[in-house]
């Protein structure tokens, strides 16, 4: 798996010089809020609803529709319609990516974090 992602960088010219430093900056300020890390984690496994994305987080429709227009406008989500209703679903694996590997690195900071156990059968 290490491999892989080293051959991601290197395709994507992963240097301190590369032109979207900027860019990947901005791709963070937009994950830099709580109830949109927790739509793109919600979004993960397809598809939701403003008001179903709503109950998930806990917040208003009104306020998660605005999250989903910034995200939206970030090409992070992208939209489906049926009839009257709106379908919301990640654009692509990379944000829904972000996001979890963000969430493993916190796990770190408390402790052994639970995508490093080890489910299988422990030796004897």
């Amino acid at each position: 798996m290490h491999a892989d992602n080293r051959v991601r960088e290197s395709m994507c010219q992963l240097t301190p010089e590369s032109e979207f430093v900027d860019l990947a900056v901005e791709v963070f300020a937009m994950l830099a809020d709580a109830t949109r890390v927790k739509i793109i984690l919600a979004l993960r496994d397809g598809e939701l609803s403003v008001n179903h994305l709503a109950d998930i987080v806990d917040k208003s429709p009104a306020a998660v529709s605005q999250h989903l227009a910034k995200l939206r406008m970030s090409r992070m989500v992208t939209t489906r319609h049926d009839g009257t209703r709106v379908f919301y679903s990640l654009t692509d694996e990379h944000a829904r990516q972000l996001v979890v590997d963000a969430v493993q690195q916190a796990e770190h900071t408390v402790g052994r974090p639970s995508h490093h156990r080890d489910d299988g059968p422990t030796e004897a």
